[in-house]
């Protein structure tokens, strides 16, 4: 039996790389214990939890106790190798979620003070345990890929055959061979189900873990009988020139998870699951990328922002993180915004003129969400002896041109105007460089409101080194005026993370918006605004957060473990406002950044909440190293 739980646990993290005598403990403490679908494992009532439990087979679906309204995004599914209640358990307190079984389920129960016992012998278990909720940030992805892949599968490509989808190479055994035979070759194959299949290539049923546990193990079935006799007969099948919606539909109305794919004669030729449909693509990043470059115009143009916004959310709901997805979304309307620069300048002539289109604000930093609009400007060097008045007046008439063909590609005009056809923003890099100095000598509130959008720029067409002129000039700036960095220090601090003395969240700072929080407002700007500070204070060039964070940790000797925190703490903020941006947000529209808390699951609450307290710490070391009251 050790050996057994031994081997199973080497499959899991963070049992995989600990100690085989820390294993050796937990298997000679563990109890196996079954429990019926249905059934309540552990729950509040229980008082304190005298048990930590690991899945070994089935599903356990955790929600919160309470008055909370369960809906079918406040659930957390838990399956094989992971375990609950760790935070209750290294507390010795009662849980405060209900745990109970959605499938039958096997879990290995150690008791509370053999699991207290091995966190103080197996630094790896330790550093797992006390460091749960950002473990969780993985858990909180999957659960999100699960969330999504349903819709993502009805807005992708079912029109497919099934064909070209799923295995092709199907895991088969006869009706004869023995239950000892087959249970060895889906071990050894590593899947979860078998296919029956006659001499003739021919479907005749399939064995499941299901069917082992109910006809097999309950029913006492010695291992030398029949797989035939163990088998669901008469397993639902389609022929290759079905579709994948038609897959779909079947798995949908018969409350089935595979289906068999057979040629005209009936031979098996493969398994489709619902994960293969989930990972279809509608389109894929070269053929959005060839569309982009080869555009004629801003209609065709028009059509490739929404596969841009398709694709993105395929790879949100294929559990891509936060950092990668935002680069991704920016790099891509990069293309599409130098698409429209370039067709624009079919009507518009700047030969000779050196000159280049820059990106403020969120693009600026490689940031973009699903929800942005346009922050841009020109700069540029006028020849000798040519008019700066007139040469303006032809780069606004561009400028214009190029925002209005944005606008039409779903990148709404600035309500604030920062755009490259207003004036203000359509300068001579003497006169970028004159209104930097400008802000930084006087940091009046307009001035530290300018510096948070303006001070993240990088060139997007034309002449780059125009752009690194003026980064070279705004780092010298504040390198020598610690003033200026302090002002914008106290700037950072006037919004604070919603978080309650009594309740979790803060829900009342938004008038218009009783019960939500603002994850722009009270979450990521306020790791965008400490790295832009930290960054121009240790002479990082990066305007990405993420990059100015690490790198400026670097240089101002700030822990890896403290920093890596904040980094998954802003990487989980991002990631929920994409969730949000995208499942409200309605085709052709922008999402906003409003979020009730109450509608979070229990996870992602207690995940929200910790990106909060990783924002307050962080701003706690920008008040001590600007001396700000």
């Amino acid at each position: 039996m050790a050996g057994n739980t031994i081997a199973f646990l080497r499959n899991h993290a963070p049992f995989n790389k600990m100690q085989p005598a820390a294993l050796q403990r937990f298997a000679e403490k563990a109890q196996i214990a079954f429990y019926q679908a249905g059934s309540e494992i552990i729950g509040p009532n229980a008082g304190n939890v005298r048990f930590f439990y690991l899945i070994e087979s089935g599903k356990v679906q955790a929600r919160q106790a309470g008055e909370v309204t369960v809906t079918e995004y406040s659930i957390l599914s838990l399956g094989a190798g992971e375990g609950f209640p760790i935070g209750a358990v290294t507390a010795g307190r009662p849980s405060t979620n209900v745990y109970s079984a959605v499938e039958d389920t096997f879990c290995y129960q150690l008791p509370a003070e053999d699991f207290l016992a091995l966190m103080s012998s197996s630094p790896e278990f330790n550093l797992f345990c006390t460091k749960y909720i950002a473990s969780l940030l993985d858990q909180s992805r999957r659960q999100l890929q699960l969330q999504f892949a349903q819709r993502a599968s009805e807005q992708q490509t079912l029109n497919s055959p099934l064909a070209g989808i799923g295995s092709r190479s199907p895991v088969t055994v006869t009706p004869d061979t023995t239950l000892r035979v087959a249970l060895e070759t889906m071990s050894h194959a590593g899947v979860g189900s078998l296919v029956i299949a006659g001499e003739d290539g021919k479907p005749v049923g399939v064995f499941t873990r299901t069917d082992l546990l109910d006809r097999v193990v309950l029913a006492e079935l010695p291992l030398s009988t029949p797989v035939g006799e163990a088998m669901t007969a008469n397993p639902f099948m389609l022929e290759e020139h079905a579709t994948a919606y038609d897959a779909m539909f079947a798995m949908a109305n018969n409350g089935i998870r595979h289906v068999l794919v057979t040629d005209a004669e009936g031979r098996l030729t493969g398994v489709v699951s619902e994960r293969d449909l989930f990972s279809l693509q509608r389109v894929g990043l070269r053929q959005i990328r060839q569309a982009i470059d080869g555009a004629l115009n801003v209609e065709a143009l028009q059509h490739s922002a929404a596969d841009v916004r398709q694709l993105a959310f395929n790879m949100l709901a294929q559990g891509v993180g936060s950092e990668q997805l935002t680069q991704f979304i920016s790099a891509l309307n990069d293309a599409l915004t130098r698409r429209v620069i370039q067709l624009n300048l079919e009507k518009h002539n700047f030969d000779g003129i050196e000159w280049a289109w820059l990106a403020f604000g969120s693009e600026g930093r490689d940031e973009q969400t699903f929800s942005t609009d346009q922050d841009n400007g020109i700069v540029f060097v006028p020849p000798e002896g040519a008019s700066v008045d007139e040469l303006k007046k032809r780069f606004l008439a561009y400028a214009l041109d190029v925002n209005n063909g944005l606008d039409r590609c779903g990148f709404p005009l600035c309500k604030g105007n920062i755009m490259a056809s207003n004036p203000q923003w359509c300068l001579t890099l003497d006169e970028w460089k004159d209104q930097f100095s400008a802000w930084i000598r006087t940091p009046h509130p307009d001035a530290l409101l300018n510096a948070t959008i303006f001070f993240d720029f990088r060139p997007l067409y034309g002449k780059a080194d125009l752009a690194e002129a003026m980064r070279k000039h705004l780092l010298g700036l504040t390198a020598s005026n610690p003033m200026f960095l302090r002002a914008m220090a106290k700037n950072a601090l006037d919004v604070e993370p919603p978080l309650g003395k009594i309740r979790d969240f803060l829900t009342d700072l938004e008038p218009d918006h009783p019960g939500k929080i603002d994850l722009k407002k009270y979450g990521s700007r306020i790791f965008v605004d400490v790295a832009r500070i930290y960054a121009m204070a240790s002479g990082v060039h990066n305007t990405n957060s993420i990059q100015r964070l690490r790198l400026a940790s670097q240089r101002l000797n700030i822990r890896s473990d403290e920093i890596n925190a904040v980094l998954d703490a802003l990487n989980f903020i991002q990631l929920l406002r994409l969730q949000h941006q995208y499942l409200e947000g309605e085709p052709g529209t922008q999402g906003d950044n409003l979020i009730d808390p109450e509608t979070l699951n229990e996870l992602d609450r207690r995940i929200l909440k910790e990106s909060f307290r990783q924002a307050r710490k962080l701003q706690t070391r920008l008040k001590l190293d600007y001396q700000v009251n």
